[in-house]
């Protein structure tokens, strides 16, 4: 078992390419093998970007001071400033002179950058995670209300200010979805098939493989039947047809697609990458296989590519479940090992779904 700094230092040279071929692949096989050293080169991938983007940021400040020691300011005045006396007591009037060579200056100092092209090594960020904004979704009155008038409560009306989709992980009220969905939340509810929501507390987060385990606790909230479904432990293949069911609006949405590759954004082991439609509010949905059972979940896309679209998967949805302290939980979270989709249609695998997807919504 090598040390701490060892292990550091072998990912470092990693990340920088700094391994011979050999050393390279006896390490991606370490991360195959070891969901804990992937987890390691993930998080170090994420430490390196954010010290990278800093120092650019510091850059970008010293370039910007630099350009402004060498500039003339009461050069660039007179040749800005109009020779009018009437033009320049007016200007005196309102004191405008120091204000107009500062913008001057400024302008001078971002049309240098501009020009030696220092704004176009910014790279793009072209990885969209996709919770929904509700708050800019154009409503009717008649919708936010309909059916209040004759239906018991069922949670808030109004539709909170972000959304996403949640699944069971059991039938005693676990339900599972993305970090990014419910980060920063006051409070969240999710909705089921019947309209009725149903207040949630957060169990469990797990920023690095963007998981969150939630826990109904309203009353109103009766057990579902055994889950029809399991998570599947074994990787999946390349080009396998897949679907999903989610809530980019407030109906169900079933997506269908394949595995377009066996990892995600930038080479991210974690996930897999699908050619699918899916769009904001698909986050958290469950990606299932043609025998149905969950091998992923959505939680993003890139923007600039059509139909590319990103889940972690299923190894690593058990793995955060595992890590859940027990004495976090108030009652037994089981995950279900029985399927009873397998040799139905997918028409009979999504009606079998439908009471077990929710609508998740953030406050």
């Amino acid at each position: 078992m090598k040390s701490e700094i060892e292990l550091l230092n072998l990912i470092e040279a990693y990340l920088k390419g700094e391994l011979s071929s050999e050393e390279h692949a006896a390490f991606e096989k370490l991360r195959n093998d070891d969901p804990s050293i992937d987890h390691r080169v993930v998080e170090h991938q994420n430490f390196i970007n954010t010290i990278t983007e800093y120092g650019q940021r510091k850059q970008l400040i010293a370039d910007m001071e630099a350009a402004y020691q060498h500039l003339d300011i009461e050069e660039i005045k007179a040749n800005v400033l109009p020779v009018s006396v009437k033009i320049r007591t007016l200007f005196r009037k309102y004191r405008f002179n120091t204000a107009i060579a500062a913008t001057v200056a400024l302008v001078t100092v971002f049309a240098t950058l501009l020009s030696t092209g220092y704004f176009s090594k910014t790279i793009t960020n072209n990885y969209s995670a996709l919770r929904r904004d509700i708050n800019n979704i154009k409503r009717s009155q008649n919708e936010l209300i309909k059916g209040i008038n004759d239906i018991p409560d069922k949670g808030p009306v109004n539709p909170g200010e972000f959304g996403g989709t949640g699944f069971a992980l059991s039938s005693n009220g676990y339900v599972i979805t993305n970090y990014h969905v419910v980060k920063d939340a006051d409070s969240v509810y999710v909705q089921n098939s019947d309209g009725e929501s149903f207040k949630v507390k957060q169990i469990y987060v797990d920023p690095a493989y963007d998981i969150a385990v939630l826990q109904i606790v309203d009353s109103r909230f009766k057990s579902l039947a055994a889950l029809p479904y399991t998570f599947k432990k074994s990787g999946s293949d390349l080009g396998e047809d897949v679907y999903t069911i989610g809530f980019p609006r407030d109906d169900r949405v079933v997506n269908r697609g394949y595995l377009s590759s066996l990892t995600g954004y930038a080479g991210d082991t974690i996930a897999y990458q699908v050619d699918i439609s899916v769009n904001p509010g698909n986050s958290g949905g469950p990606l299932l296989d043609t025998k149905g059972n969950v091998v992923g979940i959505i939680n993003a896309k890139q923007t600039q590519t059509e139909g590319a679209a990103f889940a972690i998967k299923s190894n690593y949805i058990l793995q955060s479940i595992g890590a859940i302290p027990q004495d976090s939980l108030d009652t037994k979270l089981t995950i279900n090992k029985k399927n009873s989709m397998s040799g139905l249609s997918r028409t009979d695998q999504i009606k079998k779904m439908e009471s077990y997807i929710f609508m998740v919504k953030v406050y």
